[in-house]
């Protein structure tokens, strides 16, 4: 049996859950969300805990079953508390700022880098250096800040560009042949 799969998911108050058959639709404080799973796989709700069963042993039907159970947990968590990403800018130079609704990015092109953010996600600028992505949908956040971050990943040298605030970077030597030349 799934260690993930089977353990049962607990509804906090103010959050709303309808199955209709393989689709399911979580309404909370922050907002909706609504998914469609897989039709193998069955979902109850059952004493304010959602539980999500597997027909099977079969191949197909144990890896969606740990699988179903954290995209539900992560709807349930999204529209009651949200989740957020953090980003930081480290070069000389190197900027963020917000217009509109647009991220604009200075991170040592020729051109600013305009970034609109996708509906439902919200991006706040806190200095010049920190980028915070938040929303409910939590595949949506880790998709936009990786598309931020892929604007001017870090260098491996000096560490100039955009990296996750909880990123650990290796940083090379450089040359170190230098000795004896004039």
């Amino acid at each position: 049996m799934s260690r993930i799969g089977s353990l049962p998911i607990a509804i906090p108050q103010g959050t709303e859950v309808k199955i209709d058959g393989s689709e399911v639709v979580v309404k909370g404080s922050k907002g909706e969300l609504r998914r469609r799973f897989h039709p193998g796989i069955s979902i109850a709700l059952k004493n304010g805990d959602l539980i999500v069963t597997r027909p099977s042993d079969s191949k197909i039907h144990r890896s969606l079953h740990g699988l179903t159970r954290s995209l539900l947990a992560n709807m349930v968590t999204g529209v009651s508390e949200g989740f957020e990403k953090v980003l930081e800018i480290n070069g000389v130079g190197y900027r963020a700022q917000k217009t509109g609704d647009k991220l604009l990015l200075q991170v040592g092109y020729a051109n600013t880098v305009e970034f609109p953010p996708p509906p439902g996600i919200s991006i706040t600028v806190e200095g010049t250096n920190r980028i915070r992505v938040a929303g409910i949908d939590k595949e949506v956040i880790g998709e936009t800040a990786a598309k931020i971050r892929a604007i001017r990943p870090p260098d491996s040298y000096k560490g100039k560009g955009i990296k996750y605030i909880d990123e650990k970077l290796r940083l090379k030597p450089g040359k170190s042949g230098k000795i004896g030349k004039k």
